[in-house]
């Protein structure tokens, strides 16, 4: 199958990611752009050098003057890319098997939407070429890292987690130094965990069991009061508290909206119900799966005050912030500000990540994927699920009597229980997700586990 544009970017195998594609498509990026500046970042895998040396050379060869940002997290490209309003591409597979890779297109005022995504196809499919007759020049960008990390400390304070020690899962994301030098200004001790030089997928949505083990081991050991890491791009984040327990990424996001002072909260429907409960946030929208959802969300908020956050982590700050210094806006996935503020919060209210996360209202979230999936055989096993009311009844009677559906994005079921399940494809891997609620954490782990092994024998 031909790389396609999914929830975030364009991604495809590597094998697919040919020079001739990659250049197509910067063609086309560029025409519906206009811009004689393009930004270049690229993630660790071992195919992204090689990609990111075709973007720069077409765009240069079509005149535009490329600022080569080197490896660095996307949400530190785009904040140097839209300062200097410039377009960008990030080379980047995020989460998926270093076997595939992706292109994520930056607009010089932040991420694509769906309409962008349609022009840079029609462009494709049309073969347009940018042509000035000029070549574009070439310089590299390593100050890109240093203005995000500056970003965090300035707002926070150099104080704002000291006495804090927090161990730093290294495996492949392209922002662990990052984050070791944010945690470090901020006043926290860090201790570096499992670097690797082999690139290691860490899907932030789905932490593997044995993933699990590691970081409550690596907490115990260290006497650590968290862990942190991200996706392989640094738009997700990844956080436990102090005894190696994974925080889910829309409670970061509900942790992280209180703390910056969010009237408005855009989120797509697969987030932890919660945060329609919580009387701080005077509006919860609900969209489909995928940052340029929550943009065109966030677009249509009744306050100036909002941000946006999906149930991987990807926090999208729309307003300027008070916090020690101000904080400005930075309308796309970002994996510090959730990973900062509720380390912050707890700070505050002198409390530890745990005792944090359970004041708040009891729903609990779990998630999982299959993967290497048969896409026809589950599109027509959804497809069923949503058209067929019996087919439907008799998939879910195992988990209760239905109360409503939702099809906002995939098929949403709550039952009767107040329990919640809810199943969609991926639109850009070859996986497929189950999302459960319940009014326990054992109940909604419960759910998932039982709904995987049914959804596995129709979509495998």
């Amino acid at each position: 199958m031909a790389p396609k544009f999914g929830t975030s970017g364009l991604r495809g195998l590597v094998t697919e990611l040919t020079d001739e594609l990659v250049a197509d498509y910067v063609h086309a990026f560029l025409s519906t752009v206009q811009s004689d500046t393009l930004y270049v970042g690229q993630d660790l895998r071992p195919s992204s050098p090689r990609i990111a040396k075709v973007i720069c050379d077409t765009a240069q060869a079509a005149g535009v003057d490329v600022i080569d940002c080197g490896a660095l997290g996307t949400p530190a490209l785009a904040l140097s890319s839209m300062a200097a309003k410039a377009p960008a591409i990030m080379v980047t597979g995020s989460h998926i098997p270093a076997d595939r890779n992706g292109l994520k297109f930056y607009l010089p005022d932040g991420e694509i939407l769906k309409a962008d995504e349609a022009a840079i196809n029609a462009a494709y499919a049309a073969r347009t070429r940018v042509e000035s007759g000029t070549q574009g020049s070439y310089s590299q960008m390593p100050e890109a890292e240093t203005r995000y990390i500056a970003r965090y400390i300035d707002a926070f304070g150099q104080m704002a987690l000291k006495g804090l020690k927090i161990g730093v899962y290294r495996h492949s994301s392209v922002a662990r130094d990052t984050m070791e030098a944010i945690f470090k200004g901020l006043g926290a001790g860090v201790v570096p965990l499992a670097h690797s030089d082999i690139f290691i997928p860490v899907d932030t949505e789905a932490v593997d069991p044995d993933t699990r083990a590691a970081l409550q081991a690596w907490c115990r050991e260290n006497g650590l009061d968290a862990i942190a890491s991200t996706d392989g791009d640094a738009d997700r984040p990844m956080l436990t508290d102090g005894t190696g327990k994974v925080i889910p990424g829309d409670i970061l996001g509900v942790l992280s909206a209180q703390l910056l002072g969010a009237k408005s909260v855009v989120t797509p429907v697969s987030s932890n119900d919660m945060v329609r409960r919580l009387p701080e946030f005077d509006e919860v929208i609900l969209t489909k799966i995928g940052s340029p959802f929550v943009i065109a969300g966030m677009a249509k908020a009744a306050h100036p005050e909002v941000v946006g956050f999906e149930a991987n982590g990807g926090f999208l700050l729309g307003f300027t912030a008070r916090l020690k210094a101000p904080l400005a806006p930075l309308p796309t996935r970002d994996c510090m500000l959730p990973i900062i503020a509720p380390l912050v919060a707890a700070q505050t209210a002198e409390k530890s990540l745990a005792d944090l996360v359970a004041a708040l209202p009891p729903c609990f979230t779990a998630a999982d994927r299959v993967q290497e999936i048969n896409r026809d055989k589950a599109k027509t096993f959804l497809d069923k699920l949503i058209t067929d009311a019996d087919a439907r009844v008799s998939f879910f009677a195992p988990f209760g009597t239905i109360a409503a559906t939702d099809l906002t994005d995939g098929l949403r079921v709550d039952f009767e229980s107040g329990d919640v399940l809810h199943l969609r494809p991926s639109g850009n891997a070859p996986e497929f997700r189950i999302y459960a609620q319940a009014g326990t954490e054992a109940k909604a782990q419960d759910l998932v586990k039982a709904a995987y092994e049914d959804v596995a024998r129709e979509v495998l």
